[in-house]
């Protein structure tokens, strides 16, 4: 079989262009089945007691399924807020693009499992001194790895868990949010709910105020019991003054959760009611390794870390690369000798180039690697049992607080029974002249307190069903 050398192509006569480059992929291929060096996963075993505490009892038992956010929180005002938020957060935008950029890296390490095929057309003509004109038109494979140590699949997998860990962190932000949004409404919704109740007192105190003057400019009562009467007005404008103050600090808030202006009316009537947000059950702690986005996020990049270590592993041992084109080629030196025509029978020409690397000294580079890998290991095994000892503090705090907030709502309602009751009698008896007006002015100030102590609790009941919904993984 007649053979004539130029450069790297060998050309032949009756060989196919293409059976070396077919022959080495199906060989390759072939060789992509064997196990990677990464450890064998296992879930590591869950790092917290088996049950809530007591205190959070009663949300246990069955679990209960996490509601979607649109039907766990009903308001409309609140829904359109949450909506206007999970299309505007800076923060949001963020967590989506850091997904979009793991996904792109993930698809570059898939990719590495592949050939790189390029078409090449290649015309030459020199003198030297003889002319000669060549020319090829070939498909090549350039520096193709066979992973037959997985070390190329141990790094497609770890970009594939980090892809999934940035999957669940923005999932973990987007129930972050839902909540923030409706914790600080809320919290607004309190606020404008007090400063009803302090506006409505400071009228009071202000006719209060109007008729005592009238009273001493007529010597019917005295001047320390105007300047008491004075006193109360002034609390209740300083109240008022506060309320305002932090009602617009929380509306700051929410603005920048949303990420655009919002508006909402002032010190509106608003009416707390404990069935506004419905109980959750939150089962067992086990739970929440299906539920909870920051876990699967930390299982995640264990995972990855796991992978790490197969390619750090890998790096060990022979890499073997492969380097071939099969096409067709034409060369004509200045009449003396030539190949068929480019496109003629017998004009195929092929190379093929494998290449074995063996470690053999590299300063510690490999071992050391290996040791990096399985600390970033052992430090991803933390931080996934973090994520579920921080976890299960969550639901145990939010369990407690709507435990015990709703003994303390309760106990409040009857404490501002009976402050009403006292201010009535206390009026009542220093219009008789039988009390001074400073009883007065206490079973006042104390009735004004009860009333914002009770706003305040009604909204931490409903805060502590907010973060319980989010200590549960949300409906993200």
């Amino acid at each position: 079989m007649p053979t004539v050398e130029a450069g790297n192509i060998r050309v032949h006569e009756r060989l196919p262009v293409f059976l070396p480059v077919l022959v080495t992929v199906l060989a390759a291929i072939g060789m992509l089945g064997c196990a990677t060096l990464a450890p064998r996963y296992a879930t590591p075993p869950l790092p917290v007691a088996p049950q809530y505490p007591e205190d959070a009892a009663e949300g246990q038992g069955r679990a209960e399924v996490t509601k979607a956010w649109k039907d766990y929180f009903a308001d409309p005002q609140l829904e359109q807020l949450i909506t206007s938020s999970l299309e505007n957060n800076r923060d949001l935008r963020i967590a989506v693009q850091r997904v979009e950029e793991a996904r792109a890296t993930y698809r570059v390490r898939r990719a590495d499992q592949l050939p790189t095929v390029n078409l090449g057309v290649d015309v030459t003509r020199s003198h030297v001194p003889y002319i000669e004109n060549s020319s090829q038109i070939a498909v090549n494979v350039s520096g193709w790895e066979l992973d037959f140590w997985g070390r190329v699949r141990s790094l497609k997998e770890e970009a594939l868990q980090s892809y999934l860990a940035t999957e669940e962190a923005r999932r973990a932000i987007t129930v972050s949010l839902i909540a923030d949004v409706a914790d600080t409404w809320f919290a607004v919704r309190e606020l404008d709910q007090r400063i009803v109740l302090a506006r409505r007192a400071l009228s009071s105190r202000q006719e209060s105020f109007r008729i005592f003057t009238r009273r001493f400019e007529v010597g019917s009562t005295s001047r320390l019991d105007l300047m008491q009467v004075e006193t109360l007005l002034r609390q209740a404008q300083s109240l008022d003054a506060q309320l305002e103050q932090e009602r617009a600090l929380r509306a700051h808030t929410l603005t920048l959760l949303v990420g655009a202006s919002v508006t909402l009316p002032v010190a509106q009537e608003f009416e707390f009611d404990p069935a506004m947000l419905p109980e959750l059950r939150a089962g067992l702690p086990s739970d929440l390794l299906a539920t909870r986005p920051d876990i699967a996020e930390a299982e995640h990049a264990l995972r990855a870390a796991h992978a790490n270590i197969g390619a750090a592993r890998a790096a060990f041992f022979p890499r073997v690369t492969l380097t071939g084109s099969g096409g067709t080629a034409s060369v004509e030196l200045a009449g003396l000798i030539s190949t068929p025509g480019l496109f003629s029978a017998g004009s195929g020409a092929w190379n093929f180039l494998p290449s074995i690397s063996l470690p053999i000294f590299d300063g510690g580079r490999n071992r050391n690697n290996l040791k990096l890998a399985e600390a970033q290991r052992n430090s991803a095994l933390a931080d996934y049992e973090k994520s579920i000892q921080t976890a299960f503090r969550d639901v145990s705090d939010a369990l407690s607080n709507q435990h015990w907030l709703t003994e303390q709502v309760a106990i409040q309602k009857g404490f501002l029974g009976v402050q009403t009751e006292r201010a009535r009698l206390a009026s009542m008896r220093y219009e008789n002249g039988s009390a001074s007006f400073l009883e007065v002015l206490d079973a006042q100030r104390d009735t004004l307190s009860a009333e914002q102590d009770l706003v305040e609790l009604q909204r931490s009941l409903l805060s502590s069903r907010v973060r319980l919904y989010a200590a549960l993984g949300g409906g993200a």
